[in-house]
């Protein structure tokens, strides 16, 4: 649909516009071959702006009565009491005036009180059901809207929720290496500054490259190695077919390996994290292992970071995404989503 256009049925006044251009074509093109003088004219656009008036009469100070308030019944014989008064109206205007200055009507059957109600209930029913149409577009575009705004918010509240735990979990990374290779901090310093940097950078935005992310993810990999990789065998393989034709909401798969190294690295045993993360097509497949434990020293954890990046996926994706969390003697996370082109 062409921006013109959608304008156009976006706009209350256009709406009514299309309303009466419509219905009118719709009642006298037919007959309008039978007009033969300009006096016939304005007595058929006299007569239909009538059938209009009964419709909006309807329209604004009936149908209310049922959207609103509910009441059938009274709706019902409230527009057969108005279809009533207007009948009488018609019949009369038509064969008093109508009938003589133009030739729309020739039978008898046409010359009657049920052709007018007929006539008259015909063109309520075209008018209102147009009016319906629109109302139904403009209420769930209203509704979509307020939705996506909600969506955002929930969004931005997670985002804001994820960022000081992911800074904790890091403080606490960088507090163990510099406990045991304190020469080493100064370094370990600037490396978190630059994961630092990243997440500030990116907080505001919706979509970041994905080769920012797989950095980002790099980075963190990394600084972790250098608390647990003497003691941990530490796997990241990426394959992205194009780095730079995609883009995926910030630190949305963070939490995921942060998880993996909290828990799977929590004991003096050999343990292992395996990262693998492949692009094909769009399609992105983020495969998470950790070893488990069999006797786990005690983590600080505050259970945030993957139920929020959980809520993420779902605002952001709907159902366009499968998660699966398997644990046994090795905890898995497998996911799967289609990701935005830039």
């Amino acid at each position: 649909m062409s921006r013109f256009i959608k304008n156009i049925i976006d706009n209350k006044w256009w709406q009514e516009v299309l309303i009466l251009a419509f219905s009118f074509i719709l009642f006298t093109l037919n007959d309008w071959i039978l007009i033969k003088s300009w006096k016939g004219i304005w007595s058929g656009c006299a007569y239909f702006l009538m059938l209009y008036t009964h419709a909006q009469l309807n329209r604004f100070l009936l149908l209310p009565i049922l959207l609103k308030k509910h009441k059938v019944t009274l709706y019902l014989l409230a527009t057969a009491a108005l279809l009533f008064v207007f009948s009488i109206i018609m019949y009369q205007v038509a064969n008093l005036w109508i009938y003589k200055n133009c030739f729309l009507y020739k039978s008898s059957e046409q010359q009657s009180y049920v052709f007018q109600a007929a006539t008259l209930l015909a063109t309520l029913i075209c008018i209102l059901s147009i009016i319906l149409i629109f109302k139904f577009y403009r209420d769930r575009k209203n509704l979509d809207s307020e939705k996506l705004l909600y969506n955002q918010a929930q969004i931005n509240s997670l985002k804001e929720q994820l960022n000081p735990h992911f800074l904790f979990n890091t403080f606490n990374t960088l507090y163990g290496i510099s406990l045991q290779y304190p020469e080493r901090t100064p370094d370990l310093i600037m490396h978190v500054s630059q994961l630092m940097r990243y997440q500030l950078e990116s907080h505001e935005q919706k979509c970041v490259p994905v080769e920012d992310e797989i950095n980002f993810i790099s980075s963190y990999i990394q600084l972790e190695k250098e608390r647990v990789g003497y003691r941990c065998n530490i796997s990241f393989i990426t394959d992205v077919d194009d780095e730079f034709a995609y883009k995926i909401p910030p630190m949305l798969l963070i939490s995921f390996i942060e998880n993996a190294f909290k828990h799977g690295t929590c004991s003096i045993e050999k343990c292992f994290v395996d990262v693998n993360l492949s692009v094909k097509d769009g399609k992105l497949d983020l495969v998470v292992k950790n070893s488990v434990p069999e006797k786990k020293n005690d983590v600080v954890s505050t259970k945030i970071g993957i139920k929020n990046t959980t809520e993420r996926l779902k605002l952001q994706y709907g159902s366009n995404y499968k998660l699966d969390i398997t644990e046994s003697s090795i905890f898995t996370v497998n996911l799967q989503l289609q990701l935005k082109r830039k």
